[in-house]
């Protein structure tokens, strides 16, 4: 699991190169990886999630039907975005820097705090890199940052709760056995197995029907269907329509 301060921090650095990005490309530039929003939408959804979260965490709150209801308010001007950005990443790391009782919508074994972080980390380098791609800019993601990020992310589409909201990506990724592997080459491997009854995943290597190999970050990217398996990083040995129809059903609700 990756260390927690590294993690707070990296949300902090991560939303940061965000809002640079941000500022370069113009609040009205087309973002690339997600064709449907805008810069803008892209800097809202990010600053909004933040402060939602973290004030979630203030409050304790375990009660699903006690969340938030009210967002942030994007500033107008663009120019005080990256306060207000910064100001959101900072008081998210600080809410998280307390292994609090909270609410986890995953309902998998992290705590709700550690749920959070991570999915909150994955935010700030998945958008990061949205954001400059709209620059078109070029991002770097740190290996331990990416591998917990691949982790968390195969966490959540085989958490108990991914059904309840995404019962077709659900069905679509069940199987009779197919092995899916993920091979960073700057360390880390990762393995899905398709059973009847639901996909699950484990650390380290095994035989599989398909590897996709790459830097950690470039796997990230690609999970996160940001890069396509053809992607010049990326090296898929075995089934490549299998991996295929993994990235086609894995689409998260938030884009």
């Amino acid at each position: 699991m990756l260390n927690a301060d590294r993690a707070r921090q990296a949300i902090v650095d991560h939303t940061r190169q965000l809002a640079e990005s941000a500022a370069e490309a113009g609040p009205d530039a087309a973002v690339p990886t997600t064709p449907e929003w805008t810069v803008t939408q892209l800097v809202e959804h990010v600053g909004q999630t933040q402060n939602w979260v973290a004030e979630m965490i203030e409050q304790r709150i375990t009660d699903p039907t006690q969340l938030p209801t009210e967002l942030a308010v994007l500033p107008a001007d663009p120019g005080e975005w990256p306060a207000w950005l910064a100001e959101s990443a900072q008081r998210l790391a600080d809410a998280c820097a307390e292994d609090v009782p909270v609410f986890n919508a995953a309902a998998d074994g992290r705590t709700g705090v550690q749920f959070w972080l991570t999915t909150q980390l994955n935010e700030a380098v998945v958008h990061g890199f949205d954001a400059a791609a709209a620059a078109g800019r070029t991002v770097e993601v740190d290996a331990d940052i990416a591998g917990a990020l691949i982790g968390n992310h195969l966490a959540m589409l085989t958490s108990p709760t991914w059904e309840l909201r995404r019962a077709e990506s659900a069905h679509a990724i069940r199987g009779d056995g197919q092995v899916l592997q993920w091979q960073a080459t700057d360390g880390g491997a990762w393995f899905v197995v398709r059973q009847s009854d639901g996909a699950t995943w484990e650390t380290g290597s095994r035989e599989a029907d398909v590897t996709i190999s790459g830097r950690a970050g470039s796997l990230l990217l690609t999970l996160t269907r940001r890069l396509p398996l053809t992607d010049g990083d990326i090296t898929v040995e075995g089934d490549a329509g299998l991996a295929q129809h993994w990235l086609d059903n894995t689409a998260h609700v938030s884009g």
